[in-house]
């Protein structure tokens, strides 16, 4: 038994949760299990509550300079967890990291420039750039057999011109939660490099590697990635805070730095709301045990979903992540087209899931799980499946 309480299910509706009360505009109903968008259903851990409930007792919230110890703490976390020694100067507060990746694409990319992510990837990948009308191109990754994918070092030099100025990376990979190896990274940044592109590493699920998987920072693994790199990351998924803007960037070349930097600066962007560097020192401090049970519960989920699937629904192949709570759940045995997987889920399982596609064509057929939750819920939601895919298969055999 441990010193938390994960089974605790929380009333979050009527908070303005995303999770809930964005249902109806998403799926069309709000009488749905949501089990989409990534954020956990555990309590906060309590020394991130606590240091901002002490905060809370000062009445008056003006105006804010950023606390000293913020900026080390940040560089502690990252040496202690991820083997990676940087410096104070290569950090500055950022909001949010899709709105990182957007501000890196009007620094460095112009109009005419192009932008390559790697599907299927997480969605703000593909419509930030498009959003800020840069051309985005596609090299998707290679499935393999073992239920994980592989980057296509071979497509990637032939659809690289001199237009492609950026390359973003999921790293820990969002959906299909991989930590990629040493040598990927170590190839992708000798191809980036040569080509003069930057690459945005997504590190936010960094804090979430699984049972003895190792998360390797994309500017550590060489020279010429921390030439070409800029990494975003936050406590926000690790510490169930992502209402609480607390992204950070790390960029180790000189000229990059000043460049993105520079900017933030100019468009006051870079200095952090009060709360934020609270809540961040707090969770990078003393939120370690916290961090490792939560980690715990999250892997003892996972494994949950994976036997029920191979138990009671075999059509359908939960991918074993290695990082993160999201959960890539293999569909494509079902034979249903997109319409009807969707159906399936949505309007008779009742529950809420990210459909595959949103992350690129090659993400037809899956659906992407959050298993963040009470054990309780992921069961009633599984049980909720499993009696539409009993169903489904009953009226195939009748056919």
């Amino acid at each position: 038994m441990g010193k938390y309480n994960f089974d605790k299910i929380i009333e979050r509706r009527g908070t303005n949760t995303v999770k809930w009360e964005f249902l109806q505009n998403i799926y069309g109903s709000t009488d749905l299990l949501p089990l989409w968008v990534a954020d956990m259903d555990f309590e906060t851990p309590a020394c991130v509550t606590n240091a901002l409930k002490e905060r809370l007792e000062h009445p008056v919230f003006g105006y804010t300079i950023t606390p000293k110890e913020y900026y080390q703490t940040i560089v502690d976390w990252i040496k202690q967890h991820h083997g990676w020694e940087i410096k104070q100067e290569w950090l500055t507060y950022i909001p949010g990291i899709v709105r990182g990746i957007g501000m890196a694409i009007n620094t460095f990319v112009a109009l005419d420039e192009k932008v390559i992510i790697q599907p299927p990837v997480y969605h703000p990948f593909r419509l930030t750039p498009q959003g800020n009308k840069r051309q985005v191109v596609f090299n998707p990754l290679k499935e393999n057999s073992d239920g994980t994918y592989s980057m296509d070092f071979e497509n990637l030099e032939t659809i690289i011109d001199n237009k492609c100025r950026m390359l973003i990376l999921s790293n820990p990979h969002n959906p299909a939660g991989i930590v990629w190896s040493r040598e990927t990274l170590q190839r992708l940044a000798e191809i980036c490099h040569q080509h003069g592109i930057i690459v945005i590493s997504d590190e936010i699920h960094c804090d979430m590697a699984l049972w003895e998987n190792k998360h390797i920072p994309f500017a550590s693994v060489s020279k010429e990635a921390a030439e070409c790199s800029i990494t975003f990351g936050a406590p926000s998924k690790t510490f169930n805070i992502a209402g609480i803007v607390s992204s950070y960037a790390v960029v180790p070349n000189e000229q990059l730095r000043e460049r993105f930097y520079g900017w933030l600066e100019a468009n006051e962007l870079n200095q952090p709301a009060l709360f934020a560097p609270i809540a961040t020192i707090a969770a990078f401090k003393h939120g370690e045990e916290w961090r490792k049970e939560m980690l715990r519960y999250v892997e003892n989920n996972i494994e949950f979903v994976i036997d029920f699937c191979s138990k009671e629904m075999p059509l359908i192949k939960p991918w074993r992540p290695q990082a993160s709570f999201l959960v890539w759940l293999d569909c494509r045995a079902l034979g249903l087209n997109h319409d009807e997987l969707i159906d399936l889920f949505v309007n008779r399982a009742r529950l809420a899931l990210n459909d595959g596609a949103m992350f690129g064509k090659e993400g037809d057929g899956f659906m992407r799980l959050n298993v963040g939750a009470p054990k309780a819920i992921l069961e009633k939601a599984l049980k909720q499946l499993k009696g539409e895919y009993d169903a489904l298969n009953i009226v195939r055999n009748l056919l």
